[in-house]
């Protein structure tokens, strides 16, 4: 700041009321700014944390920043942030647990104020890491009870059945599902819900014929499992773990012969923009990820304010949202709950 204040003939002080945004003269900040720009220079954010007391900037981490549900979170989180006069810092950690526990240490530097985090493979040492930390926290997604933090979840249990009921009602039986990866959170609970909806009328022997678990929650992964899941057992509908597996299926099955939906009805868990861009449009059950985004952006903002208070735990319901995919031209195969489905 020295340097710069030579450079532009003005004091330390006007240097540093310029940089934090404070009223100057406007030919003060002319100078400043043309200083800076030639000297290339930029403040220490961790020696301004330290003497501010806040960086300004809250962080969130994800496993793939590119996914659809993470787009929309990040996108009700930036909104969330920035109108508390905040900046947004985004990790993609590619659901490495070691990456996530970089990122979590790494709020004892001052990078950040807060942080907002989706693990879908919490490990013990995450956890532990997560209830140390002087920052305050909020976990979107299932993570132990150990967990002294911020929580938003949704019910993905509930996701399934309403999902299965819906393809009951539809008269479909032969009901396969295309779980995302087995060891990750999402994918551990919804295929214990889907054996769980399945087993008051099949054998459990069945029902493990009737799923698959794909190596990842994207597109070629859905593709890969959905035709080794077509090619040894006839289905009359098939349920996947994400919109991003669903398209996978969708080209499998088109692969084989048989058209949506009225050979085969799909549905799917997620409900992002992907669902309405398909043809024919994908019914999907919406895990409303905008809100867990801004909820979990909130609790954040009001952490900061309040970081005495007790951990809170917010739950939303999941909604279906009704589509072509699953109804048949069939007029005997329209049958579907009014209430479910989405207004135009």
């Amino acid at each position: 700041m020295k340097t710069v204040a030579e450079r532009a003939g003005v004091s330390i002080a006007s240097v540093s009321r310029v940089l934090n945004g404070l009223s100057a003269r406007p030919e003060t900040v002319a100078r400043v700014e043309a200083a800076v720009a030639e000297l290339r220079y930029a403040p220490a954010a961790a020696a301004r944390s330290l003497k501010l007391g806040s960086s300004g900037q809250i962080a969130c981490a994800f496993a793939d920043i590119g996914n659809p549900v993470y787009v929309a979170m990040i996108d009700a989180i930036e909104r969330e942030v920035a109108g508390a006069g905040l900046r947004l810092v985004i990790h993609s950690t590619h659901s490495d647990a070691e990456v996530e526990e970089q990122v979590v240490r790494g709020l004892a530097m001052g990078y950040a104020d807060g942080l907002v985090i989706s693990p879908l493979r919490p490990t013990d040492r995450l956890v532990s890491l997560l209830s140390a930390s002087t920052a305050p926290v909020v976990v979107i997604g299932n993570i132990s009870a150990r967990a002294d933090v911020d929580t938003v979840r949704v019910d993905s249990r509930l996701a399934v059945r309403t999902a299965i009921s819906h393809l009951t009602e539809l008269g479909r039986r032969r009901i396969g599902f295309l779980n995302g990866p087995a060891d990750t959170s999402p994918g551990r609970i919804r295929l214990d819900a889907f054996r769980n909806a399945r087993r008051g009328a099949e054998s459990a022997k069945t029902i493990d014929r009737r799923f698959v678990n794909a190596a990842e929650f994207d597109h070629d992964s859905g593709l890969a499992a959905a035709r080794s899941l077509l090619a040894r057992e006839g289905l009359d509908a098939l349920l996947c773990a994400t919109d991003t597996l669903a398209i996978g299926a969708a080209r499998a099955i088109s692969e084989a012969g048989l058209r949506i939906p009225d050979d085969i009805a799909l549905a799917s868990i997620d409900d992002t923009p992907l669902a309405r861009m398909c043809t024919p449009q994908l019914t999907s059950v919406s895990l409303r990820a905008a809100e867990r985004g801004a909820i979990a952006a909130q609790l954040l903002l009001a952490r900061l304010q309040d970081p005495a208070m007790p951990s809170r735990k917010r739950s939303l319901r999941p909604e279906l949202m009704v589509r072509e995919s699953t109804l048949s031209t069939n007029s005997s195969n329209r049958k579907q709950r009014p209430s479910a489905r989405r207004r135009p």
